[in-house]
């Protein structure tokens, strides 16, 4: 089950005492309901600083020592847009920088990370040298810090139904929430977060229940 707005909250303020990156990481999977290996796949290229948005044109697949694979994402939809809230920007900005000035420091040791054509990768997640994450890292990290700040166990994916039921409870259409999500349909969202939507329905209705009722008290 995702998390509320307050155990969100929770997880914010434990954050801050985490590395940068995962900071990062937990903060764009919660505001763009990327997938994990979209959050691994994405490189500083795919930002577009101008108009908030982040361009998903890939995901990681597995990296092990020697072998990185990296595909485009499972359907045509899944390549998508997704705007960024205008402080969370900013917050990617500083990481930017922080992250330049992280590789001016290694000089030598700077590894990096290069395409089949031999074209450098600059992931936004990745070691200090440049080389990609384990895709397993961020499940395994979540996993310890969940359970070293007693927060309520749920898997690094459920920031993505997180970030979902956030929306819904904002009153956002399903089909943004579906478009932002990289859903092959809506009938996609609407059967994974049918709950959650009839939740937002009954909340609507009360609204017009106090609306009404109080018209005809009057």
């Amino acid at each position: 089950m995702p998390y509320d707005e307050h155990e969100v909250e929770q997880l914010l303020q434990a954050l801050q005492n985490e590395p940068y990156h995962w900071r990062m990481m937990v903060t764009l999977a919660l505001t763009t309901g990327l997938r994990r290996g979209e959050l691994l796949g994405l490189e500083w290229k795919h930002i577009d600083w101008k108009n908030g948005l982040i361009s998903v044109e890939q995901t990681l697949i597995i990296a092990l020592k020697g072998e990185i694979i990296v595909k485009e994402p499972k359907t045509k939809n899944s390549k998508r847009k997704v705007a960024l809230p205008p402080s969370v920007l900013e917050e990617l900005r500083d990481y930017y920088a922080y992250r330049v000035k992280e590789r001016d420091n290694l000089k030598d040791a700077w590894k990096g990370c290069k395409d089949q054509d031999g074209n450098e990768r600059h992931f936004v997640f990745s070691h200090p040298d440049g080389t990609p994450f384990h895709h397993e890292s961020p499940y395994l990290w979540f996993r310890q810090f969940i359970k070293k700040n007693g927060l309520r166990y749920i898997r690094f994916h459920d920031l993505r139904h997180t970030s979902a039921t956030l929306l819904i409870n904002q009153g956002v259409h399903a089909k943004i929430i579906s478009e932002r999500l990289g859903h092959g349909n809506i009938t996609t969202t609407m059967n994974i977060y049918g709950h959650a939507l009839r939740s937002a329905d009954q909340a609507a209705a009360e609204k017009f229940e106090k609306l009404f009722s109080s018209k005809r008290k009057a």
